[in-house]
This record gives C-alpha cells, sequence and structure tokens, in this order.
C-alpha cells in the first residue's frame, strides 16, 4: 500500500488566459488530496472516493468507466471525478510498463471538486506518485508533472494547460507559459478564499472563453491584457524578498492587479453572481484585491488581507457557504506513510520543465 499526497492551488493570476500561451502564477496552498493505492492480482481498478463534494462513492471497473456510481450530484462531476483516476492510473501503467496492472485506489480530499482550486490536478499527481511508487518505479517531478499534464489534457479534450499539474507537483508559487513551467519566489501571501458551494462546468467555461476569443476581436484582446497583468504582477513578486512578509505595498499592487483580472475574467462570461457578490463583499471589506480563481463559473474566489475583516465578511455574505485562510504549500506532492521502502528516495525535487 502506498499514499501519495499533493496540494490543490489558487491562481494570483491568469487563469483561462494561459490555455492560449498567455503566462500564468498559480500559488500551492496548503489543502491536500491524498490518494492510497494498493496493488491487485487482476487488471480491475477500484475506486473509492471520499470528500469530493461528492458525499462519497465506490465504483470498480475493468476497462473503462461504464458503471457510474449511483450518488446524488451531477453526473458531470461523478465523470469527471472518475475520469481523472482513470487517466491517472494509465498514466502510471505506461510509466511503469505495466499496463494490465490493478489498483484499488482510496481517494480523500480537502479541495471541493470543481471549485477552482486544482482538485483534479491534486488527485491525478498524488494519484500517479502512488501508484508509480507501488509498482516499483517512481517518477521524479519533472516526469510526474509532465504525465500528470497529459492526464488532465485527455479528460478535458485537449483544454487542459500545465498549470494547476505543475503547481500541485513542485509546490509554492509557479509561472506557467505554454511549455515553460518554473518555480518563483514568493512571499508567504495572505490569501483569503471564499467557496460559494458550487462548481463550474471547466469544460464548458473553457469553450465558451474559445468561441467568444475566435468570434470577437476584443475578446482575444482581451485574453492579451490578462498576460500583461501576469507579467506586471509577476514583476512586482522578482523586485519582494520572499523570506520576508509582504509589505503593504506589495499587497497594494498585487491587489489591484487582481481586481483587474477579475474584471476581464468577468466580460469573457466565466464569472457568476455568486463569485461577483463574494469579490464585492472582500473588497468593502478592505482586502487588497479579490478575484475569482479557476475556471469559473462558480466555485471560489481569492482575496488578498492580513486582517480578519475579509474573512469576518466573507462568513456574512449570503452567496458564501465557506470561508478559509490558505497559507502557500511550498512542498508539493509528497509521500505519506509508504510502504514500499525507498522508492520515494528515487525521485528528484525538479523544478523547471521546457
Amino acid at each position: 500500500m502506498t499514499v501519495s499526497s499533493a496540494p490543490g492551488k489558487v491562481y494570483l493570476f491568469g487563469e483561462h488566459a494561459v490555455v492560449y500561451g498567455e503566462p500564468a502564477v498559480p500559488c500551492a496552498i496548503e489543502r491536500r488530496a491524498t490518494v492510497t493505492v494498493e496493488a491487485r492480482e487482476d487488471d480491475h481498478i477500484r475506486v473509492e472516493a471520499q470528500d469530493l463534494s461528492l458525499d462519497g462513492f465506490t465504483v470498480e471497473y475493468a476497462d473503462g468507466t461504464d458503471h457510474r456510481p449511483d450518488v446524488d450530484v451531477p453526473a458531470g462531476l461523478v465523470d469527471a471525478a472518475v475520469g481523472y483516476v482513470d487517466a491517472a492510473v494509465e498514466q502510471a501503467r505506461e510509466a511503469a510498463g505495466a499496463p494490465s496492472a490493478g489498483f484499488d485506489i482510496t481517494v480523500e480530499s480537502e479541495i471541493p471538486l470543481g471549485a477552482g482550486l486544482g482538485s483534479s490536478a491534486a488527485v491525478v499527481v498524488a494519484g500517479i506518485d502512488a501508484a508509480t511508487r507501488e509498482l516499483g518505479e517512481p517518477l521524479d517531478r519533472t516526469e510526474l508533472a509532465d504525465r500528470a499534464y497529459r492526464a488532465e489534457y485527455d479528460v478535458q479534450e485537449g483544454q487542459a494547460s500545465r498549470a494547476d499539474t505543475f503547481c500541485s507537483t513542485m509546490g509554492g508559487a509557479v509561472r506557467v507559459e505554454g511549455d515553460d513551467c518554473r518555480r518563483i519566489d514568493a512571499p508567504n501571501l495572505p490569501f483569503v478564499v471564499g467557496f460559494d458551494g458550487g462548481a463550474g462546468d471547466t469544460g464548458e467555461l473553457v469553450a465558451g472563453v474559445r468561441q467568444l476569443r475566435d468570434e470577437y476581436d476584443f475578446a482575444a484582446d482581451t485574453v492579451e491584457n490578462i498576460g500583461d497583468i501576469v507579467r506586471a504582477g509577476e514583476s512586482r513578486l522578482a523586485a519582494a524578498d520572499p523570506s520576508a512578509d509582504p509589505d503593504e505595498e506589495l499587497l497594494a499592487e498585487l491587489g489591484r492587479l487582481m481586481d483587474f483580472d477579475h474584471g476581464l475574467l468577468e466580460a469573457l462570461g466565466v464569472s457568476s453572481r455568486t463569485l461577483d457578490n463574494m469579490v464585492w463583499a472582500a473588497r468593502e471589506a478592505g482586502a487588497h484585491g479579490a478575484k475569482l480563481t479557476g475556471a469559473g463559473g462558480g466555485g471560489c474566489i481569492v482575496a488578498l488581507d492580513e486582517t480578519p475583516e475579509t474573512s469576518t465578511a466573507l462568513r456574512y455574505t449570503a452567496e458564501c457557504h465557506d470561508v478559509f485562510r490558505a497559507e502557500l504549500d511550498r512542498e508539493g506532492v509528497r509521500a505519506e506513510g509508504a510502504t514500499d521502502g525507498a522508492a520515494s528516495d528515487k525521485r528528484g525535487t525538479g523544478g523547471e520543465v521546457t
């Protein structure tokens, strides 16, 4: 039995635009998905999912996920949850040269599914890591991030970027622009996350932005403008001391850029009334800035505020189902109570994919 965990993330800037080769800066946060993998003697896959905003389910299959578990949640979310696990299994089998390997898999997560916090990426990264170590073929972080991206790319029908999976693998703050992925130095920013209890359809939202971008020049310009915001924010982070608490000037500038970014994402049609109301509640409470995080359509916002005021305001906002502070997770994927000896010792700490 082998156990791995990987963190979720928030986007400081750049979601959606990153799909079109613009840069993005996601930051790993200390909320994790944990995947336990135990090899079987047959080629079956048995998945037990807990805490994925699905009230839990179990499904077993051999050649595809034709048998959907009977749970009272949207079919799309269930299909996505099983689909990501299935894609992770296929990547692990390929990496280990074991095409018929079977597994009992348990997924536990502190990250709500489809809420913009990178739950699928965390599950895929932790799943591939645990499965390859269970088979005695651990991957270095560079290959792990690449295979996790390929899994998401397949499930999302070619509309995924490397941002979520690279961030979840490496931890910390990262910069992603096309295939160029690297960690960047960043201080521990005072993130506050508000969750509306819902979830957006990532594929549908990404497709909607693509249609707008193809149809209207101003939408294409909006995507490019998001990239300009990312570059400005990255430049500001580069001038900061990552070992010190962020100063008021840095937080104010990053917050302004976050506000601009949210406005552009709203113009692209990926926000929602619940997300907008939480964003405005955070701003009115004195947050330096606030924006949606992830695909949008519902889910989470992220704000910058070192005081308790934003958290308090969101708790009293009707649209907010949950609110929490999020520390920067600098560790990325990690082994949790592995029983496969020194397999994890072979895994490197590579920080760049090109």
